[in-house]
């Protein structure tokens, strides 16, 4: 069963005591560039820089004590990472975490900062599943995956929710797609609340597994994807990909070069700091991978953690 708008709606009640409620921000400069009216739902601003807190606190939280008593174990590159050692540090659970070998260095930094414990693996989704399993036989710690978890995308889905209605009335609303996570919660929360609204999902030309088993209509996983954005170098779901082809209207692709554009767009004109996977959506626009002229347009900017010693625009 998937995440249904009772399930969001408790996801809501459930992390609100602990995830910021992040602001939508407006840029008239980015308006006229585009020609559209641009809400961008900043969860660059959340708690460990990106949207995987909601989901990682809304799942911690809904665990019955047992489930925790040796710990909770993932696979990330960097955000899910962070916020699920966070959330565990809040409840005083050991974190056990998996990430390949070239993860940002700020990523790692911040889970260990929040107590997280990190073993290394090659940067492969294969080598991420090996290494997790061999972690969780080892310490018997329950398995809380970065986006292929019913109660991760209900948590995902309560930025999009805030979204809807803080502005109502959205023609469109874009997400990023790496696993899923996100785009599955961000298109269930529109189907219930603003069934109206289109949702498209932006990624990245070189890790576009999305966008092909989207429209093939069959999975085909991420293989050796090579982008700066690094939040989206994952395959989709055996729970994601349903809700993607049932509920998103449109997948597009970026280039690279348009990424670092938005991204740096970004900095400049609104002042945020944002990293390479939360340009992808602005980057779909400014490449005119789809008609915004003159549409209300809300736009999930996923996450703001980047190692600012490697920024993508200085060679």
């Amino acid at each position: 069963m998937i995440p249904d708008l009772n399930a969001i709606e408790e996801a809501a009640r459930r992390i609100d005591p602990f995830a910021h409620k992040t602001p939508v921000l407006t840029s008239v400069n980015l308006d006229e560039l585009t020609g559209g009216q641009l809400f961008f739902k900043c969860e660059n601003f959340q708690k460990a820089g990106a949207f995987k807190f909601r989901g990682a606190t809304n799942t911690i939280r809904s665990l019955p004590g047992d489930a925790l008593k040796k710990g909770v174990a993932t696979h990330s590159s960097g955000n899910h990472a962070q916020a699920l050692s966070l959330a565990a540090q809040m409840m005083g659970v050991e974190a056990h975490i998996v990430m390949p070998e070239n993860s940002p260095k700020v990523k790692v930094a911040a889970v260990k900062h929040y107590g997280g414990n990190i073993t290394f693996c090659k940067p492969t989704l294969q080598a991420r599943e090996d290494t997790l399993k061999d972690v969780i036989d080892k310490t018997g710690a329950t398995e809380i995956h970065p986006y292929n978890n019913h109660t991760i995308i209900a948590g995902q889905a309560t930025a999009a929710r805030e979204l809807i209605h803080d502005v109502p009335g959205l023609d469109i609303i874009v997400a990023p797609v790496g696993g899923g996570g996100l785009l599955s919660g961000t298109a269930l929360s529109t189907y219930y609340l603003s069934a109206k609204t289109k949702v498209f999902a932006a990624e990245p030309e070189q890790a576009d597994d999305a966008y092909q088993s989207f429209y093939q209509g069959k999975f085909i996983p991420s293989v050796n994807p090579n982008t700066i954005a690094d939040g989206l170098r994952t395959s989709l779901g055996s729970l994601t990909y349903p809700i993607i082809t049932k509920y998103v209207d449109q997948i597009v692709r970026v280039s690279e070069e348009g990424i670092i554009k938005a991204m740096k767009l970004i900095w400049e004109r609104m002042k945020i700091i944002i990293e390479p996977s939360a340009a992808v959506p602005l980057a779909a626009i400014l490449e005119n991978t789809f008609e915004c002229r003159k549409k209300r347009i809300g736009i999930i900017l996923s996450g703001g953690n980047l190692d600012l010693d490697k920024l993508p625009w200085i060679q």
